[in-house]
């Protein structure tokens, strides 16, 4: 095969990898004879200049047609860039994400810094530990979150902090600001957090605990992920304030007030339990 340059989300230029495509597929958990019948068939299709989307677009097809779960759970990227377009319900994803890892949490608070009020977008603690993350939202995945974000983030973290340290029963805590972001960092956001001690979180970072890793461990994927909803409906529910899968399970009469047929009720349900499954 002939070396073949594709585009990524992102506009800059990179070789194909057809492993990327067999590893994304694999993670999905599936058959490994379909994973090899999906990158036969892209191998024969790929050309120079194509778009990493539409590499997405053709594996996703594929798998859709054949292993439905399978696909939901592949297009958890996707999924994530399908919570917006407010933002809010990823932020309601983090707080049940840290919730799920043990924190109180509180999600889009008004906190007190020693100069001005701060919009918090979710408060964590645990122990004695007592966070503050920041959740970057973006619905394009070319959209990096840059320096200027952990910057800005530190600066806001650095007053909360102050006031924090005043409250009895802080002297012993251990404070520490935070970014979530559903896309990327760029080196220097990374560089620039990790110096100053924020704690930094994106799609894929930190390496094997980024949020692709962490969701599927939890089996707290975002009713996004449902390739057997549609559009309006997923947004129905996302203004309800229903952002996960599990919801749905815990209260399956959501998909009534929302007009799906008990029929089709059946398929979202089932798709739902066995995507929450953790693998």
């Amino acid at each position: 095969m002939d070396k073949i340059n594709i585009i990524k989300a992102n506009g800059d230029k990179a070789p194909f990898e057809i492993e990327k495509v067999r590893i994304s597929l694999e993670r999905a958990g599936t058959d490994k004879l379909l994973v090899e019948e999906i990158v036969q068939d892209i191998v024969k299709e790929v050309y120079d200049g194509m778009t990493t989307k539409k590499i997405y677009q053709m594996a996703f097809r594929m798998l859709k047609g054949k292993a439905r779960v399978n696909a939901s759970r592949y297009k958890l990227k996707k999924a994530l860039m399908e919570l917006g377009p407010s933002g809010y319900p990823f932020e309601k994803l983090v707080g049940k994400l840290l919730a799920h890892e043990g924190f109180d949490t509180k999600v889009g608070v008004i906190v007190q810094g020693n100069c001005v009020q701060h919009e918090v977008d979710v408060i964590a603690q645990k122990d004695n530990k007592h966070y503050m993350i920041e959740c970057k939202y973006h619905s394009d995945q070319g959209r990096y979150c840059n320096v200027k974000i952990p910057l800005y983030i530190q600066s806001r973290f650095l007053d909360v902090e102050k006031q924090w340290e005043k409250q009895q029963g802080h002297e012993t805590k251990f404070h520490q600001g935070g970014v979530y972001t559903n896309t990327r960092f760029t080196t220097d956001a990374i560089q620039y957090g990790t110096c100053v001690g924020l704690l930094l979180t994106s799609w894929d970072y930190p390496k094997g605990d980024g949020l692709k890793e962490r969701i599927d461990r939890s089996g707290l994927h975002p009713l996004t992920s449902l390739t057997t909803l549609t559009k309006i409906e997923k947004s129905k529910l996302l203004d309800k304030g229903i952002v996960l899968c599990k919801e749905i399970n815990k209260s399956p009469s959501l998909l009534e007030q929302i007009g799906i047929s008990k029929r089709r009720q059946k398929d979202i349900l089932e798709d739902s339990e066995k995507l929450c499954a953790t693998h």
